[in-house]
């Protein structure tokens, strides 16, 4: 068995090199990014500000620096595209935690966003004058060259790489984050998801979905590829989404998973191996060794598929978080006036300028417990 597995290192690394030297020698690739013209953009960065969320009965008092190990950590994306959406999130997160002034968000922001990241750094303060955060600059010349094309033009922006590179990104004494996508509401509170224990060498924590065909996120070309394979020899994968996860940076720093998981994208760009975006470098490397978080902690999938974006129901049991991945998004279907029932669940975190917030969906959450979400649906 070591001799095996020696030699298929010593054959993934024969590839590895060669895709190395192919891309070293291709042209420079730019990437497309959806970019709001003058007016659109003028419209977009116009929020109501929050209501102010104070901390509860018992929670620890945290000093002012970003170290303070008291502190709840919590990595998003910040861009003009789906701004909106990360301002909901972040609404959501503060209205059902316990000890809100302990959250500290780190933002992650595009260097050439049409929303320059001063600006938008000016606009989460304005609309949280209370919130402790900051905003990474992430160079997007760092990953542009590694992205393949999709099969959703959205998956190719280059800031969806952006978690693979936290562990260089956030202050070498944030040891443990969560990371969220801006397209979810969380509908609990957060401590909970933080006290996640990633056990053994675990680097990552999600919920996982052992029951989906996981064959189906790599192409004919992988499985049939007798070196490639079998990475997942020695393990049991399961499908789990990213745009939910606790992870451990001491641990993704000394092991190097950023690096890891550029080495997938460049064999994608020579071989083809998969067709979504940023989810399957990170099946490859942690499939199989993932901390099982509970199911209502990414009630994932309410935007649809990657192709129509329909709608979809919630599965079966509690929900501390509902997340619209997958085409459709709930406030453009709410502007567009063709909602999907589960989008008014969206609607009450809505801080945008102008937006109608249903007074019942709003009763809803603020009164009826998290656990009986679900069975109201």
């Amino acid at each position: 068995m070591a001799a095996n597995g020696g030699l298929f290192r010593s054959d993934l690394l024969g590839l590895f090199g060669f895709v190395v030297v192919s891309i070293l020698s291709s042209s420079f690739c730019l990437g497309i990014r959806s970019v709001p013209d003058g007016a659109d953009l003028a419209g977009l960065l116009r929020f109501n500000e929050a209501p102010e969320y104070r901390n509860g009965v018992g929670c620890p008092i945290s000093g002012a620096s970003s170290c303070d190990p008291s502190l709840v950590h919590i990595a998003m994306t910040l861009d003009s595209e789906y701004l909106r959406g990360s301002m909901a999130a972040v609404h959501s997160v503060l209205k059902h935690a316990s000890c809100p002034e302990n959250v500290y968000f780190h933002f992650i922001a595009a260097e050439f966003d049409p929303a320059s990241p001063r600006v938008l750094n000016r606009l989460v303060r304005s609309t949280f004058p209370s919130l402790r955060f900051s905003v990474h600059i992430f160079r997007e010349d760092k990953v542009i060259n590694l992205i393949s094309a999709s099969i959703r033009q959205a998956l190719e922006n280059p800031l969806n790489y952006a978690r693979n590179y936290l562990g260089d990104l956030l202050e070498s004494c944030v040891e443990r984050v969560i990371y969220l996508d801006s397209d979810l509401v969380v509908v609990d509170d957060i401590q909970k998801l933080w006290s996640t224990v990633l056990t053994g060498s675990r680097v990552i924590g999600a919920p996982e979905y052992c029951h989906a065909n996981f064959t189906k996120y790599f192409t004919p070309a992988f499985w049939s590829d007798p070196v490639m394979s079998r990475v997942f020899a020695s393990r049991r994968p399961c499908y789990f989404n990213t745009g939910v996860m606790v992870m451990d940076l001491v641990r993704w720093r000394e092991g190097n998973y950023r690096k890891r998981i550029a080495m997938w994208m460049e064999i994608q760009r020579q071989r083809r191996i998969y067709d979504l975006g940023s989810l399957p470098p990170f099946l490859l490397v942690f499939a199989g060794n993932v901390e099982a978080i509970d199911h209502r902690w990414n009630q994932h999938g309410l935007g649809g598929d990657n192709v129509r974006g329909s709608c979809r129901s919630l599965h079966p049991g509690p929900v501390s978080l509902l997340h619209w991945s997958g085409k459709g998004k709930p406030w453009a279907r709410l502007d567009a006036k063709t909602p999907c029932p589960l989008d008014h669940l969206w609607e009450p975190y809505d801080l945008h300028h102008g937006s109608s917030i249903s007074s019942k969906t709003n009763d809803l959450l603020g009164s009826a417990s998290v656990a009986g979400l679900s069975s109201y649906l």
